[in-house]
């Protein structure tokens, strides 16, 4: 289908304003991004919002905890923010976090992980690791359910929920009931699925803009059959928490996403894919812009309410 009037027209707003982040320096895309996020709308109340730092594999991670109201024990969602591990903080993905908290009844903990390219692959799968450990650690502290513990994450944060799942399988826990993968990237740039193709430009996020952001993040000489990198890639997808993948239309991301819920579903693992017809990259985050972003933050609060067996 055609693209969708509402997201034509937030290209058309953006088209001149801001520039592509290839094109910027790193610092400059930084604060490119923090100006796009107050497109998002004013941000809702949540019953309670603690900025803390946690233990992490070099140092401490800053983290943004959301409580909604009601009565603890809450399920919990540790949420990985977008950005391509360059750009993106707790600032950016705030009124978001502060949505699905409310919308999904859970805690939200919202992982300020490290960034490339001053801290390349893999610190930021570590910090969002360890970030998910000291959550189930500390459930009690912080008013949470262990046994209601979900990762969730859009783009590169969706790349990281994936990868997040699979390390929780190998490493021993902590258990998960749910994956929420937001356009997660999967594979390397460089393996040109034909969305990669269809949607080089012209969409928000490029082809161009990937390359990038995944030099940035684990330069050239990688190995991509690394699970922790592409999870695409992984022989074994078996045994990891059951899903929910959701993919843009005109999107660079959608095929990779697509796919890495076709393998899951082979290796027998619950999951649900949902493609939104005329949406581009980044359209989670733009509620109060785009209807079918209220829709699919329904979606997934419903998905995460059924995972966790909250009414």
């Amino acid at each position: 289908m055609p693209l969708d009037p509402e997201a034509r027209m937030l290209l058309d707003q953006m088209q001149g304003t801001i520039r592509p982040f290839h094109e910027l320096s790193v610092a400059e895309a930084r604060a490119a991004i923090l100006d796009l996020a107050t497109a998002a709308g004013e941000p809702e109340t949540v019953a309670k919002v603690e900025n803390r730092t946690v233990p992490g594999p070099r140092g401490e991670i800053p983290v943004r905890i959301y409580t909604p109201e009601g009565r603890a024990p809450f399920p919990v969602l540790v949420y990985f923010h977008g950005g391509g591990w360059v750009i993106g903080n707790l600032d950016t993905h705030d009124p978001l976090c502060r949505h699905l908290a409310n919308a999904a009844g859970c805690v939200v903990v919202s992982v300020d992980y490290r960034l490339a390219p001053e801290h390349p692959y893999p610190a930021a799968a570590e910090d969002a690791y360890a970030a998910t450990r000291w959550t189930a650690a500390n459930a009690v502290a912080l008013g949470t359910d262990a046994a209601r513990l979900a990762v969730g994450g859009d783009s590169a944060g969706g790349n990281l929920a994936a990868v997040v799942a699979l390390m929780a399988r190998d490493r021993g826990g902590p258990p998960l009931v749910f994956q929420l993968l937001v356009y997660p990237v999967t594979d390397t740039p460089a393996s040109d699925h034909p969305s990669y193709r269809e949607n080089a430009d012209g969409y928000f996020l490029t082809r161009d803009m990937m390359h990038w952001f995944w030099s940035h993040y684990c330069g050239r000489d990688v190995d991509v059959a690394d699970a922790y990198l592409c999870p695409l890639r992984a022989r074994d997808l078996g045994r990891v928490a059951p899903a929910l993948v959701i993919t843009a239309e005109f999107d660079p991301l959608r095929d990779e996403g697509e796919a890495y819920a076709g393998r899951l579903r082979e290796a027998g693992v619950p999951v649900r894919l949902r493609r939104y017809p005329g949406m581009i990259h980044g359209f989670f985050g733009m509620g109060a812009l785009l209807t079918k972003a209220r829709e699919a933050t329904r979606d997934a609060a419903d998905a995460l309410r059924a995972a966790f067996g909250s009414r």
